[in-house]
């Protein structure tokens, strides 16, 4: 590996490591936010996200450049493309807390709810996968990354009983019916969150081991 492409890499891994960090940060505000009925939080969060759509840019620009002026192979090649597809993800996750952030601020003015045991299970379990997938990126540990993936099930299965006790909710409490939909759409943001974690943690396989793990399911 030449000097030049050796610094290169390097500053993708500081930056890489920026962003992760700032999107970690945004879903454990928007939680919290939620949690404690905090607008202002759930506002900071909001705000928060321009710089990480500007790291997230910023990020792009440096792999492409990388990939035309140093042309790198085997090992520095699979390392600048996944870090070019998990920054995506990671800015995709920065919007998903944008979004739990938003639903935060709503249903702090209003009459306050018990959450479902199931949601504060996912709320627990996204956040979980998201903090195991980051570790895994540092340490390019495959192994963490797969126990990652392997938990992408538990939100789905966690994600459709949402479904049938906020509708179960909707019948009893219809004057209320905002703010279940309102838990809904936050069920659904941490599906998403557990979805693009994955992705991270595929593309962290990938990286490792050299091995396309996506679909493999659908292979065997």
């Amino acid at each position: 590996m030449s000097a030049h492409l050796q610094r290169e890499i390097e500053r993708l891994k500081k930056k890489i490591l920026s962003i992760s960090a700032r999107a970690e940060a945004a879903i454990q505000d928007a939680v919290r936010s939620l949690k404690n009925r905090d607008p202002a939080l759930a506002e900071k969060v909001i705000e928060g996200d321009a710089e990480i759509d500007r790291i997230e840019v910023e990020m792009e620009e440096d792999c492409l450049k990388v990939l035309a002026l140093y042309q790198p192979v085997a090992a520095d090649l699979r390392y600048v493309v996944a870090v070019l597809k998990i920054n995506n993800d990671l800015e995709r996750i920065g919007d998903q807390a944008v979004n739990i952030a938003e639903r935060a601020e709503f249903l702090a003015t209003q009459k306050r709810l018990e959450f479902p045991g199931e949601l504060t299970l996912m709320l627990e379990k996204a956040q979980a996968m998201l903090r195991k997938s980051l570790d895994a990126l540092i340490n390019q540990d495959a192994v963490l990354a797969r126990e990652v993936i392997a938990q992408d099930d538990e939100v789905d299965d966690l994600n459709r009983k949402m479904y049938s006790l906020i509708q179960s909710c909707i019948c009893k409490e219809m004057d209320q019916l905002a703010c279940f939909i309102a838990i809904l759409s936050v069920s659904r943001q941490l599906e998403r969150i557990a979805d693009q974690v994955t992705n991270i943690a595929e593309d962290i396989v990938y990286l490792v081991e050299g091995e396309i793990v996506r679909h493999a399911f659908k292979i065997e």
